[in-house]
């Protein structure tokens, strides 16, 4: 029976030292787990500044351009306005003969079916010989040119606006 005493007394001697060390081993890998965490957590947060800032950045960005955009979508209104305003007021004019539409003759075009006088056309009119447009021909022609200025002032508003998206 003594034997026995004796071998629990050295495996009791022996597992003290084990067990110890594995609770200091315990230890140091939960401080270990513990900075591990610690750094973890400090990347993640510099990882979520770094997505803030740069969301910040993003909207000012898009801000900046939908300024920018309503500005020149403004401007186009604008010359759209001004030009249909001055479409109405040629037509205006014309409708009540206030103003003549008139084309440049070649006098020496044989084709045109007609011989102009080149002193005679200098005498009345100074410069190129003209011939007056029948009103009717002249509402049409400008009917035409303000559909051009409309498109060319769409097509501005198009390219303006390309331009600033893809800056």
């Amino acid at each position: 029976m003594q034997l026995s005493w004796r071998m629990l007394a050295v495996a009791l001697l022996m597992a003290v030292p084990a067990v110890a060390s594995w609770q200091v081993q315990a230890w140091r890998l939960g401080l270990e787990f513990e900075r591990q965490a610690a750094r973890h957590s400090e990347l993640l947060n510099q990882q979520s500044q770094a997505a803030q800032r740069h969301y910040l950045a993003e909207q000012t960005r898009r801000q900046a351009l939908e300024q920018q955009l309503a500005a020149s979508d403004q401007q186009h209104t604008r010359e759209l306005s001004d030009a249909q305003r001055n479409q109405v007021y040629l037509r205006d004019r014309l409708a009540t003969a206030d103003v003549r539409l008139s084309v440049l003759l070649d006098a020496a075009d044989p084709a045109a079916g007609h011989s102009m006088p080149a002193t005679a056309t200098r005498s009345v009119v100074h410069g190129a010989p003209r011939g007056r447009l029948d009103p009717a021909h002249a509402q049409r022609i400008i009917g035409i040119t303000d559909a051009g200025d409309n498109g060319l002032i769409a097509l501005r508003a198009c390219q303006a606006y390309v331009r600033a998206i893809t800056r």
